[in-house]
Order: C-alpha cells, then sequence, then structure tokens
C-alpha cells in the first residue's frame, strides 16, 4: 500500500550535480529507512545510501565525499555533486516498512563524459 514517486533524474556532464526527490504517497504513513539504489541494464541494483527515521545515513564508499542524503518525514532526498560517468542509472527509491521493501519506479540519471 505504499508508493514512491522519484523525480529530478537527467542528463548532465561530468563534474555536475543533480538533485533527485522521492515522496511517498498519501498521509500519515509510518516508515522505517529510507534510501537510494541505482541499476543499469543486466546488473544487480546497487546501494546508494540510505537514512533511518531517527536521521543517520550510510553511503556507499563509491559515492562519499559527492553525495548527500537527506530526509523530511516521508520524503527522502539526494543531493549528488561532482557526477562521473559511472554514476549513470537508473535510481530508485526504496522504503522498508512492516518487513517489506518498496519501490518506486526509478528515474534516469545520465552524466556525460
Amino acid at each position: 500500500q505504499v508508493q514512491l514517486m522519484e523525480s529530478g533524474g537527467g542528463l548532465v556532464q561530468a563534474g555536475g550535480s543533480l538533485r533527485l526527490s522521492c515522496a511517498a504517497s498519501g498521509t500519515g504513513l509510518t516508515l522505517g529507512t529510507m534510501g537510494w539504489y541505482r541499476q543499469t541494464p543486466g546488473n544487480q541494483r546497487e546501494w546508494v545510501a540510505d537514512i533511518t527515521s531517527g536521521g543517520n545515513a550510510n553511503y556507499a564508499d563509491s559515492v562519499k565525499g559527492r553525495f548527500t542524503i537527506s530526509r523530511r518525514w516521508n520524503t527522502v532526498s539526494l543531493q549528488m555533486n561532482n557526477l562521473q560517468p559511472e554514476d549513470t542509472a537508473v535510481y530508485y527509491c526504496n522504503a522498508f516498512r512492516a518487513r517489506i521493501n518498496y519501490w518506486g519506479q526509478g528515474t534516469q540519471v545520465t552524466v556525460s563524459s
């Protein structure tokens, strides 16, 4: 019953920045950890960052120092700076509730060199 929607993807040159957002549908939802994953065709979904309901953030080594995850209630954002071609992927929002992982539809991020 949880619906997530990502936005903010696009095309950017290496070194540029994008900010992704993810909003949960409805009101009054109680969500646990929320995070961001990314996936390229033929590859497994890769964890990028997450943040607990208490605001504790964690990052994959590949994005540390460049990406920042933030959260306000049931909306989570990902500020991506100094983007590199290897960051190109479909980015998915994730939320955990009642022992179930929910996923957004994904937003495309393309970084050109």
